[in-house]
């Protein structure tokens, strides 16, 4: 599934020679990875083709007449389907070509060089593991790199994941963003400076029946139920009062053995192993309505307080649900905050509707949806491989489209303000601005 790549700002530029170019903004899941301009990523393009030919996206025409206000915003936004649809083939984005490339943009864009540095994983009971890095290295080397540390078998460290994470001076928690894999994390941290971000290390399923995968290997036992007891101290989980006595008392034992009982019992309760956002305001079941929501187990669910002051609590089914976007909205009335919206069309008794949630955390909600899809679609076609064992050979063709159907989703970004930073106010924007400039 695509990346949520946008372009949320084009700026205009002087070159020393006199001449003008535009300088794209590169966001990822709302965050700036980097700046470049149209021939960097044209000169990235064709090494692209070269390797994977027609798999590549067409890329944004050159254009050989002076670019109007109109024509820019066309590139732009052309420019932000390429990079979003390019990341549609697996293949492509674990190149060293398009890692390189990202690489070397972020180190560029916020000048920090190739050298030795310290990194500090945050684990779910507050503790860190201390790495020496270099500050090129990928998000996906240093999960590596961490999970070797923790010990963790490598054929399981694909159920984990970095995560940027802040925590609050009223002791709450919130998930910023998953960590991409081709994404640098010490550069992030240093762009990321004002929002105090730590890095920390989770497990990234939506189904919480996976964890019996992961039960025989100490590290990833560790990992569960350090996150487990997390949440039980927040009170994320929602146990009974015999739960929780029996929960406390496995806690005190604190044995291998009584770890998977732990996590055995605790995976009954409701809302365990669910990702939590920030509190929100969504137009469901009216508008101005304040939520708390969660999302796991292939559901959203959503704890309302309506106008009226009563609350109201409403699942919704992730096999309900047809499609979603997410919209940036452009920075709030004080113009600290960038507004953003997902919505998702949702299949309520019968009718299509249009459910909006606004959040500043759409991006991490979009990609819980996105791995409960996947999950969906993986164990789907397992069920579909262990059927056609059993199954007459006449009747093979029709379950896989049944199969199919089902499992098409749409899931998109809209830019809906376009944003463009001028260097002086008497400049006119890209009217005079070229090719050969670009």
């Amino acid at each position: 599934m695509k990346l949520h790549f946008s372009i949320t700002a084009a700026e205009e530029l002087r070159e020393r020679r006199g001449g003008r170019y535009v300088l794209y903004s590169v966001s990822l899941e709302g965050f700036l990875l980097g700046k470049a301009r149209y021939s960097q990523l044209r000169r990235w393009d064709a090494q692209l083709r070269q390797l994977f030919g027609n798999a590549v996206p067409a890329f944004p025409p050159k254009f050989y007449l002076a670019m109007t206000k109109s024509m820019a915003d066309e590139r732009r936004s052309q420019l932000e389907q390429y990079l979003q649809n390019v990341t549609l083939d697996s293949n492509i984005t674990n190149s060293d070509v398009f890692i390189g490339f990202f690489q070397k943009l972020q180190q560029d864009t916020f000048k920090i060089p190739t050298q030795s540095a310290f990194l500090d994983v945050y684990l779910a009971d507050g503790s860190n593991i201390r790495l020496d890095i270099q500050t090129s290295d990928t998000a996906e080397r240093i999960l590596k790199v961490t999970s070797c540390k923790m010990g963790l078998a490598r054929e399981l460290i694909k159920y984990f994941s970095l995560f940027f994470f802040q925590d609050h001076d009223d002791g709450a928690l919130s998930v910023v963003k998953k960590v991409a894999d081709f994404e640098l994390p010490y550069v992030s941290l240093q762009s990321m400076k004002e929002l105090h971000c730590k890095l920390g290390i989770r497990k990234w399923y939506m189904d919480p029946s996976l964890d019996t995968l992961l039960m025989d290997c100490r590290a990833s036992l560790d990992l569960l139920y350090m996150q487990a007891i997390q949440e039980v101290k927040r009170n994320w989980v929602k146990p009974t009062e015999g739960q929780m006595q029996e929960l406390k008392f496995l806690q005190k034992k604190c044995k291998q053995s009584e770890g998977k009982m732990f996590l055995e019992l605790i995976r009954e309760m409701q809302f365990y192993g669910y990702v939590r956002l920030d509190p929100c305001i969504c137009d469901y079941p009216e508008g101005g309505c304040s939520a708390d929501i969660c999302v796991s187990n292939n559901e959203i669910n959503c704890c309302i307080k309506l106008p009226t002051n009563q609350t109201k609590e409403v699942s919704f089914k992730i096999n309900r649900l047809r499609s979603w976007q997410v919209t940036f909205l452009g920075a709030t009335k004080d113009g600290e905050e960038d507004t953003l919206e997902l919505r998702f069309e949702y299949n309520d008794s019968g009718t299509w509707q249009w459910i909006i949630l606004y959040t500043k955390q759409a991006f991490l909600l979009s990609s819980c949806l996105k791995k409960m899809i996947s999950e969906q679609m993986m164990k789907a076609a397992k069920e579909s491989q262990e059927m056609e064992i059993k199954m007459p050979e006449s009747m093979k063709n029709s379950k896989k489209a049944s199969i199919q159907q089902k499992q098409v989703v749409h899931s998109g970004f809209i830019s809906r303000k376009r944003i463009l930073v001028r260097p002086t106010e008497e400049d006119c924007v890209f009217e005079k601005i070229r090719e050969e400039d670009l």
